[in-house]
């Protein structure tokens, strides 16, 4: 077992069975125990708290900054390292892990993609430093899954051409609502996907366009989706649009379907994927400890057989998860990661975290269901990766078309 596979706490194996670390550079391992640094500094010890009272904590953004870990790849770092980044912050805290995703790896990466130079120049800097915080607004209340085929909505371009618009210029006036969006309440900005229901010849009616909107602009109503069981740290939020008025320089002009957003939900699926992982390894860091420490029958719980067969499966449900998107980030450097490979990490990966956490619950017994010891928390978290970047089932019909040829989404 090497180094890196081992707990200097404990003398024990870490999660880590395989030394998936060493495949990383030098570089990126001192970076990654960095992180781990912070983290446990940082973190760890208040993350039961922020959760319990569904705080975010706003105060850590610099020190987070500090990492200069935005968008890995775009810093020269391997897909492998981004994974285990995300993997690395769920361990610790799947809310701290989700805040960063969505506004690294979904609003970040999108001004990297679509932005134009004078969008870059804008708003790229303070975003990947986190002067300013950003969303991704793109589930609605009535399209989840469907939002791709459903989404209502809507983006009206007027002009001082038409009359429309006064103050000269052109605009867009967005209308419509948007759910579960995260960083939502707080957000500076958030990337706004919709509808164009401006047809012309060369532009089909119902195009998708997206914009980035000012946070604060008139007409835009946002409030906190409350009493939710997992990602409680997280702010998300429902949000209307009313006759909101955004500036054609505003507009992701590269954007005009559904499918430019392919490849940046592509990738943010891997990351959740990656979440996955993280779930089960802070799963098995705490059931271990737990029942190498906990006593009954005058033994410790790790004395019994059925304890030791339960953490067993737990780790291996954490290898084999970590393998695949391993091999998954292989194919990334390759840029031949295709969706349904995706799909199946995403689905797999929940699969068999739903099922490893459920495990750590019950080695822990009655203590499992308070925050205090840390299984509760992980427990709850897990059915929000479950379902979030594609549900469980929605993956699987994605992988089930691919190895048929059949699609059973209608």
């Amino acid at each position: 077992m090497s180094a890196a596979g081992r707990s200097a706490a404990a003398g024990l194996p870490d999660a880590d069975f395989f030394a998936v670390e060493s495949l990383l550079s030098q570089a990126e391992r001192n970076k990654l125990a960095e992180l781990r640094d912070f983290l446990a500094a940082e973190i760890a010890p208040h993350a039961g708290d922020w959760w319990n009272s569904a705080e975010f904590p706003a105060h850590i953004l610099p020190k987070l900054a500090a990492l200069e870990l935005s968008t890995p790849s775009q810093r020269g770092y391997s897909h492998l390292f981004a994974g285990l980044v995300i993997a690395e912050m769920t361990r610790v805290d799947t809310s701290i892990a989700t805040f960063f995703l969505v506004h690294h790896d979904l609003f970040v990466q999108s001004l990297h993609a679509f932005g134009s130079a004078a969008q870059k120049e804008r708003l790229l800097a303070d975003a990947s430093d986190l002067r300013i915080t950003g969303a991704f607004a793109l589930t609605e209340p009535l399209h989840g899954s469907h939002v791709a085929g459903g989404m209502e909505t809507t983006a009206r371009r007027i002009s001082s051409a038409t009359g429309e618009d006064d103050d000269g210029g052109d605009a867009w006036v967005l209308n419509g609502a948007k759910r579960w969006i995260g960083n939502g309440t707080f957000c500076d900005y958030m990337l706004v996907w919709a509808r164009d229901e401006t047809a012309g010849s060369d532009n089909p009616a119902g195009s998708v366009r997206g914009f980035i909107v000012d946070a604060t602009l008139p007409g835009i109503t946002r409030s906190r989706i409350e009493n939710k069981i997992a990602l409680r740290t997280v702010q998300n939020a429902d949000i209307v649009f009313k006759d909101v008025r955004v500036a054609e320089a505003d507009r992701f002009t590269p954007v005009s379907s559904f499918d430019d957003t392919k490849e940046l939900l592509r990738s943010s699926r891997i990351m959740v994927a990656w979440q996955a992982v993280g779930q089960q390894l802070a799963a098995f860091d705490v059931a271990r400890q737990y029942a190498v420490e906990r006593r009954q029958f005058g033994r410790p719980l790790a004395h019994f057989q059925l304890i030791q067969q339960q953490l067993v499966t737990m780790l291996g449900n954490a290898v084999a998860s970590m393998g695949m998107l391993v091999q998954l980030a292989r194919l990334q450097e390759e840029g031949s990661a295709d969706m349904a490979q995706v799909a199946l990490a995403k689905s797999y990966a929940s699969a068999r975290m739903r099922e490893t956490v459920a495990l750590g619950r019950s080695i822990l017994g009655g203590n499992g269901i308070v925050t205090e010891y840390r299984m509760a928390k992980i427990f709850a978290d897990a059915e929000a990766i479950y379902t979030y970047e594609g549900s469980y089932e929605i993956n699987t019909l994605i992988v089930g078309r691919a190895i048929t040829g059949i699609s059973a989404i209608a």
